[in-house]
């Protein structure tokens, strides 16, 4: 039986950066040697399918599952009743990685790495039973986990590899 991938969440309010930290972070895994895929969550739903083309309009038709398949990329839109937890994301979808970055989920249980940066004058998003385990900022912060500056994308991968929150499987 293979091995869960283990997942990294990246949270914090909006428009604090963890887009672009995932954006500096992806290259550097693949740099190392690791094969990841990412989670964004959206709750105010999303369109990749556009009016008028083919898989729009199976879709409109009634289809359930529409797969979009090109010689280098597969898209699948699929109606669903509820909104998937992560880790039926995962199971579901994704193959073949060593980690999964997640990004949009606020409240998961899986490690955290919060994005603060207090010039934006709002409260931190985790608290002490948040499964926090790191901070990324743009000022030193004394919070009781690890804090790395915004910009060490390599000193916050070198911690994760070293901390064993994230091991090849």
């Amino acid at each position: 039986m293979s091995k869960t991938i283990p997942m990294l969440s990246i949270v914090g309010k909006s428009n604090s950066g963890k887009t672009t930290l995932i954006e500096k972070m992806i290259p550097e895994l693949i740099r190392r040697g690791w094969r990841v895929a990412t989670i964004k969550h959206n709750r105010h739903g999303f369109a990749i399918d556009h009016e008028g083309k083919d898989s729009w309009r199976h879709k409109q038709a009634g289809a359930r599952t529409t797969v979009i398949a090109s010689p280098h990329q597969v898209a699948v839109v699929e109606d669903t009743e509820r909104d998937y937890e992560i880790a039926e994301l995962r199971d579901r979808y994704i193959r073949d990685v060593d980690l999964i970055i997640v990004e949009g989920f606020k409240q998961n249980p899986y490690p955290k790495i919060e994005v603060f940066r207090p010039s934006l004058r709002r409260e931190r998003l985790c608290g002490e039973n948040d499964n926090l385990i790191a901070l990324v900022s743009d000022e030193p912060l004394g919070a009781g986990v690890p804090c790395f500056d915004v910009n060490d994308i390599t000193g916050l991968v070198n911690w994760l590899e070293k901390s064993g929150f994230i091991t090849f499987r």
